[in-house]
């Protein structure tokens, strides 16, 4: 019923799912669970809290913590209320998370203790704070909570009324905030019909709740009234035990996560027969390591190419097209995908060009920032409004999509575009290589010069000069690079986005 209703609320749902089922487990942590009535009365005493303290629909609240179960429903709470909410990633700056909780506009501020230390004084004097855990970082989330059996009243919701306000990850730069409504929502748990969600779903999730990769799966499973059981920090070996011990079905992981899995000696040894689906975005996923999952892990594989800010989504069913693993899919149903050149003309088919996509599910606009909303729009011959990605790519004959790279990580030397991810797909076929990014660095004779930064294999001990050397000899005359660096470990984004603005601040430092 779900993939036909053109809109419904996800707080409406988990009502019925409350009334249908309410001893079924809804949530669970590591030391916490919820079934689905606790669930749908916790949401109601949050709902009718903020309520009380003044708030109405269309306003934000942040939360900044860790992945929990008192996370989860708060934030569900508050969507019964018609409250935003702004996630907020506490391994950004104090001032930066200052900033966002200041532009979001929130009330209130939801925290854990190690969020709270990381904010410090820095965020807005006057917004009250709320524990979500046991400690003192704020008033005690039962002591602010309404008694046990209140009622909210009821709020009604429209498409384009705000769900959350999503920051970017910062990754190239000042993050912005993303303002999603509950259609967009809506959009993602529609499509969730096709990747059998249900009941019956145990969905794992390693990665944060702030993040957009974890809530594209997380509101489908809550949505079709799965279970979603939270992982608050990933670790390889941790995972594999619990995905075995929980029948785990579902799961959404980034890149470096399946990396760190299939590189386990272990691995094999771990009955992971109960998955479904497995889902991957975020980051690039080497074609290499999609087959390997494929041949390894039972259930399909899923990867979902597109942006926090929406615009229209390109899916991979890996599992059924093993011979696109170097393509993020076709469009999907409902996304409108086109190619545009430096003047925003379309390009024909089999050149590559920007990526720009419209949909159902996009953005309302950033936040406060009218101006960088129409940076990035473009709107075709009949008016209709697409939202730029950044990303350059090209569809082949069967309509799939291959990426190049981000528009902005495109190296132009001597005059030639040089493509990074064509570099790091030679540097990675070495048999020393773990890890590897390539990045442009300013140049006098070239403007521009690549470098990389390499991660080697445990225990290899092979040096910078012979990777260096062997690397160029695999490259046309245009592309070598000028350094190769090797490195511990590539400094990443919680959700595994490699962070290509470090590694070019510390080469040119």
């Amino acid at each position: 019923m779900i993939a036909t209703q053109e809109f419904d609320t996800i707080a409406r749902l988990i009502r019925t799912h409350a009334a249908q089922a309410p001893g079924r487990t809804a949530l669970v942590d590591a030391a916490d669970s919820l079934d689905w009535g606790s669930l749908d009365a916790l949401m109601d005493r949050v709902a009718a809290s903020l309520q009380r303290d003044g708030l109405r629909a269309g306003d934000a609240i942040a939360i900044c913590a860790s992945s929990s179960v008192n996370y989860a429903a708060v934030f569900l709470g508050a969507l019964r209320a018609g409250v935003a909410v702004a996630p907020l990633a506490p391994g950004s700056t104090p001032a930066s998370l200052a900033r966002m909780i200041e532009d979001a506009g929130a009330r209130l501020l939801f925290v854990d203790a190690m969020a709270a230390e990381a904010i410090g004084p820095a965020a807005p004097g006057a917004i009250a704070r709320i524990a979500l855990d046991a400690s003192d970082a704020g008033t005690a989330l039962g002591g602010w909570l309404m008694p046990a059996g209140t009622r909210p009243a009821e709020v009604e919701l429209q498409p384009s009324s705000p769900f959350n306000i999503i920051y970017s990850s910062g990754t190239t730069g000042e993050p912005k905030g993303i303002v999603q409504g509950h259609g967009m929502r809506w959009a993602h748990v529609r499509r969730g019909a096709k990747y059998e969600y249900g009941p019956e779903t145990v969905t794992l999730l390693s990665t944060p709740l702030y993040s957009n990769t974890t809530l594209v799966v997380f509101f489908p499973t809550i949505a079709f009234g799965g279970c979603v059981v939270l992982m608050p920090k990933f670790d390889a070996a941790a995972y594999l035990k619990l995905a075995e011990r929980k029948r785990v079905t579902h799961t959404m992981l980034v890149p470096v996560q399946y990396q760190r899995l299939m590189a386990r000696p272990d691995f094999d040894a771990h009955d992971l027969s109960s998955f479904r689906f497995k889902f991957s975005t975020s980051a690039p996923f080497n074609a290499a390591l999609k087959a390997d999952v494929l041949a390894r892990w039972p259930g399909g594989l899923i990867e979902f190419y597109g942006m926090t800010e929406g615009g229209g989504t390109c899916i991979l069913e890996a599992h059924l097209h093993p011979d696109k693993l170097h393509t993020v899919g076709q469009p999907a149903e409902g996304s409108d995908i086109r190619l545009v050149d430096e003047s925003g003309r379309e390009v024909p088919v089999g050149e590559a060009g920007e990526v720009v996509g419209h949909s159902a599910g996009m953005m309302v606009g950033y936040h406060r920032q009218p101006a960088k909303t129409r940076e990035v729009e473009w709107f075709d011959a009949t008016g209709k409004r697409f939202i730029r990605t950044g990303d350059v790519g090209r569809f082949d004959a069967d309509g799939f999509l291959t990426l190049f790279d981000r528009k902005k990580d495109m190296i132009i030397s001597g005059g030639f575009n040089i493509y990074p991810s064509d570099l790091e797909t030679v540097v990675r076929s070495h048999p020393a290589v773990a890890d590897v990014a390539v990045v442009g660095v300013p140049s006098e004779q070239w403007g521009e010069t690549p470098v990389a930064f390499v991660v080697r294999r445990e225990g290899d001990v092979t040096d910078t000069d012979t990777l260096l050397q062997w690397t160029n000899a695999q490259l046309g005359k245009t592309q070598r690079l000028a350094r190769l660096n090797l490195i511990d470990e590539l400094p990443r984004s919680a959700i595994g986005k490699v962070l290509k603005r470090e590694l070019r601040e510390r080469e040119i430092r």
